[in-house]
């Protein structure tokens, strides 16, 4: 019988100290949008593999190995939303910084040996494993320093142009979500929940 699944306790802080080792040791640079796809390839020697139809079949957009050789991706995916192609691979990754000892004691290569590998894991630590690899991803593709940066100038230039942000304030920061998802080629859900974590619009009230 498998051993018990027992993911490591990570607050949101820990996570982000996580994210921020991550992206000392293989994006120094910090230039945006960070190359996660290359980083998976050429520094962590990972397959990405594109793989038809498993969304629609599977209801995932990826999944890792248990070797942690490969991460599959839907084809459609990879081809077209490049904001939700980018944060698949950043998640997968996330389950290979903080996961390695848990999916190096399983066995699986294809969605189904993985299907039966999640269905294997009790709700509660499932729900902490996917937590900790959504919030990883969001941390790394948007770093602070360049949050706060492209925020403030963001925000200046709409005071700049005399525009009212503070009696606009929900719209205008839905406005600045948008702009900023491009910048860093995610989705703007995923800016929206750094901006919220990070307690950024809150900065910026007069």
């Amino acid at each position: 019988m498998p051993d018990e699944i027992i993911p490591p306790v990570l607050s949101y802080e820990d996570i982000r100290q996580k994210a921020d080792e991550f992206l000392r040791r293989y994006h120094a640079e910090c230039t945006i949008p960070v190359p996660i796809e290359e980083i998976i390839e050429f520094q962590f020697g990972i397959n990405i593999i594109p793989l038809p139809d498993l969304h629609k079949l599977f209801e995932i957009d990826g999944f890792t190995s248990s070797d942690l050789e490969d991460i599959t991706v839907d084809q459609y995916v990879s081809e077209t939303r490049p904001g939700r192609y980018r944060f698949t691979l950043a998640h997968e990754i996330g389950h290979v910084f903080l996961h390695e000892d848990i999916f190096r004691k399983r066995d699986f290569q294809n969605v189904g040996e993985w299907k039966d590998f999640i269905n294997s894991i009790p709700d509660d630590s499932h729900r902490w494993l996917e937590y900790q690899a959504y919030s990883f991803g969001g941390l790394i593709l948007v770093p602070r320093e360049p949050l706060m940066t492209f925020t403030k100038e963001t925000v200046e230039l709409i005071r700049k142009e005399r525009i009212d942000l503070d009696n606009n304030w929900d719209f205008a920061w839905q406005v600045i979500a948008e702009y900023l998802a491009k910048r860093f080629v995610v989705s703007t859900e995923v800016v929206e929940k750094r901006l919220t974590y990070d307690k950024v619009p809150e900065k910026f009230r007069k």
